[in-house]
């Protein structure tokens, strides 16, 4: 399989995690999205919406958005529960992710740690980082409870949700206020073969 990649995206760190998770050898594609590597016309014949990850099959299939990919990989793994209502708790919180988590905490960390911090991005950070905050509420209220996201276990909802929680700092989020949600990033990295979003 090929992965094409940007080695500081949460994104893209999900898909390597698992991988890994599941020993599957790849090959690293580094596209650097901040140079405009993924608006080539080659890279936009293989996602038409510019954006990493992507995964290239064996059978030269590519599969773009990074949930997607993990629901791909974990089927009939023990990353992807078999029962249908944790199925779909599983697709819950990944689109918790995507749609209240990612938006607000991954952008920030983007901004600050890649791009330049505009005046018009530095005012929107305070929103950015009052729903982030609403976000980890939601999460550490799960977590006071629950040693994982879904049936008592590790899933591809804790990779999808700890892609991005464990660097939040980095965005400007302090998690001292959050203690389930830092227990639960520890369980997280004791995992077997878990490995840092650093490493390729």
């Amino acid at each position: 399989m090929r992965l094409y990649d940007y080695l500081p995206s949460g994104n893209g760190y999900k898909v390597r995690l698992l991988l890994t998770h599941l020993g599957i050898p790849f090959e690293r594609v580094e596209l650097d999205i901040v140079a405009g590597a993924t608006r080539t016309p080659e890279y936009l014949a293989i996602n038409p919406n510019g954006r990493i990850p992507v995964l290239e099959t064996d059978e030269g299939i590519h599969l773009a958005e990074s949930n997607a990919i993990l629901f791909f990989l974990a089927d009939g793994t023990p990353f992807l529960p078999a029962r249908s209502l944790d199925r779909a708790r599983v697709l819950q919180w990944m689109f918790f992710e995507q749609y209240n988590h990612e938006p607000n905490i991954a952008t920030s960390r983007h901004w600050i740690q890649h791009l330049e911090l505009t005046d018009e991005r530095r005012a929107r950070l305070e929103e950015k980082h009052e729903l982030g905050h609403d976000a980890l509420r939601v999460m550490e209220a799960h977590l006071s409870s629950n040693e994982f996201f879904v049936a008592r276990r590790y899933t591809i909802a804790d990779i999808a949700l700890f892609a991005y929680t464990h660097v939040a700092p980095e965005g400007g989020f302090d998690l001292a206020p959050y203690p389930a949600i830092r227990a639960w990033i520890e369980r997280v990295a004791s995992q077997p073969r878990h490995i840092p979003i650093t490493e390729g």
